[in-house]
Parts: structure tokens; C-alpha cells; sequence
């Protein structure tokens, strides 16, 4: 069995790799990097140091084109600030809607094209670290458990039965992620989560709050805010 692991170089899609690597070897791991237009390419640099860490296979994909018309805020087009509130407060503001961090059916969209590689590279199983604190309600509606479900049955038919979907996190919360990574040895120290691209994370958007406040769950500190 070879596995395809959709690969950012956070901290999820890291534990992610490592889960794949252990069960299937390295040599049966292939890392999908995606761009798809961000701010920064502070997680695409994470993303090689990482897959150079377990020496697997790095691919590259550049999907910037498919965003061009959307105003995300995390993409380079759009002038909108990166929020800096948690998730929660985001949504009250959104009345429930998917906050401006949510890039248009982004998983859906590197799920599918996921599957048309895994297929050309003979793997029978694609990784993904959707997890419940990124489904936050519906601020990341293709997080959710719903929606694994549906694309894992859509892959899987889609593909003559050849091939299956997977987010072990799903159900699970940034916390469990990090204590699974700890335990695995995940060289979180090189991975990358905030939104904003510089020197060091900004501390303060809603990714950067929720691996925080993971590690402190876990009673570590995140190596990248060490000295902070």
C-alpha cells in the first residue's frame, strides 16, 4: 500500500506525514504541497524541511490560478487583514458563515486533485489533517466530518473502489494532535501554522491561538514560540 499525504507543513498535516510514514514506510509516502496563492511561503518552505526530515517524496502542485477571483484574506490578492480573534469571536461576527480565512472549497478542491495523483502513483489512501477545532462550527465547513465523508465516498466510487479518503483527526482536537505528534517525535520545531508570514508566528490569529493553546494542553510549550 502506498499512501498520499496532503502536505502544508503545519503542525496537523506534519503529525499526518508521521502517522503515514510509521505505518507504510517512507518509501511508500508521497508529500502533496499545494500553493494556492497565500501571503507567504513560509509553510512551503516548512513543507520541504519537514519531507526532507522522514525522506519522503515531495511533490508540488500550483493552484493560485483557481483563487484568483476570491477575496480571502489569506491569498495575495486580497487586501483584507488577517483576523487576529479567536474562531469563536470570528464567527459571531460572520453570524456563522465561514470566516475570511476560509479559502473557497480549498480541501475539496486539493482532495480531488489529490486523488487524480494518488491514482497515477498507485496509492490507495490519501491523508488529511482535518480535525474538529478546524471545523470550529462552520468557519472551515470542508473540515468537517460531513464533508470527509462525502469526499471519501465520492473518491472511492470515483475511482473504481481503488482509493480512499482519510482524516484520522477528524473527531479529534488540536490537543490530541499534539500529544499523538509528541509521542510520534514530530519535529514540530520546523513546521509552520500562522497566517502571517514572519520571523516568528504572530501569536495572535486563530491558528496560531489554537496551536498554543494545543501544546499548553499537553503541558509543553510550542517550540516556535520558545523565548517569547
Amino acid at each position: 500500500m502506498k499512501a498520499l499525504v496532503l502536505f502544508s507543513g503545519g503542525l496537523d498535516s506534519s503529525t499526518c506525514l508521521a502517522l503515514a510514514v510509521n505505518k507504510y514506510g517512507k518509501e511508500n509516502v508521497i508529500a502533496l504541497s499545494v500553493y494556492y496563492g497565500q501571503k507567504h511561503d513560509k509553510e512551503i518552505r516548512s513543507a520541504k524541511a519537514v519531507a526532507e526530515y522522514y525522506g519522503v517524496e515531495l511533490r508540488s502542485l500550483d493552484l493560485k490560478a483557481i483563487f484568483a477571483g476570491s477575496d480571502c484574506s489569506l491569498l495575495a490578492g486580497s487586501d483584507r487583514e488577517i483576523p487576529k480573534e479567536s474562531y469563536a469571536e470570528q464567527l459571531e461576527e460572520t453570524d456563522g458563515s465561514p470566516v475570511s480565512t476560509y479559502v473557497p472549497f480549498r480541501n475539496g478542491l486539493f482532495i480531488a486533485s489529490a486523488a487524480s495523483i494518488a491514482l497515477s502513483c498507485g496509492c490507495g489512501v490519501i491523508y488529511y489533517g482535518a480535525h474538529s477545532d478546524d471545523a470550529a462550527g462552520n468557519a472551515y465547513p470542508d473540515c468537517s466530518e460531513a464533508f470527509n465523508n462525502a469526499m471519501n465516498e465520492a473518491v472511492f466510487i470515483g475511482s473504481g473502489e481503488q482509493l480512499r479518503v482519510e482524516a484520522p483527526f477528524v473527531g479529534l482536537k488540536k490537543a490530541d494532535i499534539v500529544r499523538i505528534g509528541t509521542e510520534l517525535g514530530v519535529p514540530y520545531e520546523l513546521t509552520w501554522s500562522c497566517y502571517e508570514g514572519g520571523e516568528k508566528p504572530c501569536g495572535e490569529c486563530g491558528t496560531c491561538r489554537d496551536r498554543i493553546a494545543a501544546f499548553e494542553a499537553n503541558g509543553l510549550t510550542d517550540p516556535l514560540m520558545k523565548g517569547e
